[in-house]
């Protein structure tokens, strides 16, 4: 057997046994001869050899990156991870937009006075000479990129990170495609024009393909050719593509899901000119450990439904409690996104890879255990002026959940709106339940079933790094403590999100006492007034009362009896 044909099937060999160990959590014995094996392949089919390929950190020494979407936030966590982990990186050009009358400078500046610039700013108090904004509009033809602009991004850009889109579920579907679909193209044809582009990294979702349940890291068929459905749409009014959506996005649950998975069909269009990587991250949550645990800046996904449930406004959730909760902190996402960049430029892999970067395949974490995670959290560090003391429950019951809704939700927000409104207040908390609603509503898809993800490329990713670079990029989410991580994460939501300070607990535990004692005490007017109007007045009602207060009281003596013979 010659040479080829033997390192073929030692890797093969290796490979299937590896994943296998890494689905299970086992030891990585034999990560070390998979790796040698595959680099031996790599050297015959003329990659880079084991010998010259740089680390990850000394590959982007000298570089020049471009980063769409760098103001939301895993963006931001990018462009801080770079700085901070790759100080020998030459420059990041950031496309930026203009935005509620701040200009592109105002909204740069504003960002990297963010705290999560603060370790990169002890290290580099002059971090910001190496951030280029450049201004762009995604809506527009060309990105409205200017040509002066163009000239320098084709003369020096090496590595492209494509992190911008639009992530609401409810976008209408002509903005999403414009946002998703149509920017990405054009994203590409700028691309190409790069003289020194040596990896474009795209940014899509797990879910892309969430009409599957087994989901491998491959790029499936679109659900429509994506220039079909652009001219079509292009001659539509918004009226007639609202009522056409539905059949469009077909099995899919909105057109977020729909129009990325038409952006990875684009983007794998161009796998024969660039040199492509696909990171399809599930749901992105609060930083694991860098730059700090638990940091977040926004109420997306999770994070708002935990501060809803910490204020004491959620009462009810519509999810299964056994279904897996698939999150992924946002630096393990960063990380595995800047490992993929130095991955693709340096082996230059003659199709576009995908990388599932998910969790529930390999340490997995159920909602119920979630609920009960958050609600310890924030009774142990509440939230400041709480509505109510936390107490959420999930049922993936329709009619409980409804139930719920009208005892737990609306009676309380018409109770409260009416006391507003006799003391000259405007009425808000029926307002706030009803937003809450549609935004929980938007969940329940992604909360009341499970999926199954391969992750072999996101494993053999891991096996190709060095160990320092394991260490410095770390995105093996077995090592994920979940009970820490949620703690972290309610603790994030509380000090960078809702800018609450951690001194202030006590008054907040406070509060908690004088919310509870008001709830024992309309416990108890209700119990006296339900007694006047209805048992008082009954016979029956008498006898049934009194009938279930003595079985009460003879269950209370048998126990204590129990109780003390088994002592």
């Amino acid at each position: 057997m010659s040479t080829v044909g033997s390192d073929f099937l030692l890797l093969s060999l290796i490979s299937d046994r590896l994943f296998t160990d890494l689905c299970e959590g086992r030891d990585l014995d034999g990560l070390e001869q998979a790796t040698d094996a595959q680099t031996r392949l790599t050297d015959i089919c003329g990659g880079a050899t084991g010998s010259s390929m740089a680390s990850v950190v000394e590959y982007y020494a000298g570089k020049n990156v471009l980063i769409t979407g760098a103001t939301g936030f895993m963006g931001k966590v990018l462009v801080e991870k770079l700085l901070r982990s790759c100080p020998e990186v030459k420059a990041l050009y950031i496309l930026v937009r203009p935005k509620a009358g701040q200009s592109m400078q105002q909204r740069v500046s504003d960002m990297m006075k963010c705290k999560l610039f603060d370790r990169v700013r002890e290290e580099n108090p002059d971090f910001h000479q190496k951030i280029i904004p450049i201004s762009s509009e995604l809506t527009q033809p060309g990105l409205a990129i200017s040509p002066e602009d163009v000239e320098k991004l084709t003369a020096c850009i090496n590595i492209v990170f494509h992190c911008a889109a639009t992530i609401r579920f409810d976008e209408p579907l002509k903005h999403a495609l414009q946002l998703n679909v149509i920017a990405t193209q054009q994203l590409l044809s700028l691309a190409q024009q790069m003289h020194h582009l040596e990896a474009f990294i795209h940014i899509s979702t797990a879910y892309a393909n969430c009409n599957r349940k087994h989901i491998d890291e491959v790029i499936y068929p679109p659900p429509v050719e994506p220039k079909k459905l652009i001219d079509s749409l292009e001659w539509m009014d918004d009226g007639i593509v609202r009522d056409i959506t539905p059949r469009l996005i077909g099995d899919r649950p909105n057109t977020y899901t729909y129009t990325k998975a038409l952006a990875e069909y684009v983007v794998q269009q161009e796998q024969d000119k660039l040199n492509i990587g696909i990171i399809r991250p599930s749901i992105v949550g609060a930083s694991w450990q860098e730059p700090f645990p638990g940091w977040i800046d926004n109420f997306n996904g999770p994070s708002g439904v935990f501060i809803a449930a910490g204020k004491g406004i959620l009462r009810t959730m519509r999810a299964n409690n056994d279904a897996v909760a698939d999150l992924i902190p946002v630096d393990v996402v960063i990380n595995l996104t800047l490992a993929a960049g130095w991955y693709t430029a340096v082996h230059r892999p003659k199709t576009a890879l995908v990388y599932n970067c998910t969790t529930g395949s390999i340490n997995p974490f159920h909602w119920g255990e979630i609920e009960h995670h958050v609600m310890s959290s924030f009774k142990r560090n509440p939230l400041e002026q709480a509505f109510r003391r936390p107490n959420a429950n999930i049922t993936s019951n329709y009619l409980i959940n409804q139930y719920w809704i009208l005892v737990s939700h609306k009676f309380p927000a018409f109770i409260y709106d009416l006391f507003l409104r006799l003391s000259g207040q405007k009425p808000q908390m029926m307002r706030i339940f009803n937003r809450l609603h549609k935004a929980i509503s938007l969940l329940e898809y992604f909360s009341s079933q499970d999926w199954e993800w391969n992750s072999e490329n996101m494993s053999m990713l891991m096996g190709q790094l060095t160990p320092e670079d394991r260490k410095t990029f770390n995105f093996d989410v077995r090592q994920l403590n979940w009970p820490e991580y949620i703690e972290n994460y309610c603790i994030g939501t509380k000090k960078y999100v809702l800018n609450e300070d951690m001194s202030d607990i006590p008054a907040a535990r406070q509060h908690l006492r004088k919310l509870r004692n008001i709830r024992y005490t309309f416990n108890t007017l209700l119990i006296v007034f339900i007694w006047r109007v209805f048992i008082a007045r009954s016979q029956m009602a008498r006898n049934i009362w009194y009938f279930v207060v003595s079985l009460c009281f003879k269950f209370l003596s048998y126990f204590r009896a129990s109780s003390t013979l088994t002592i």
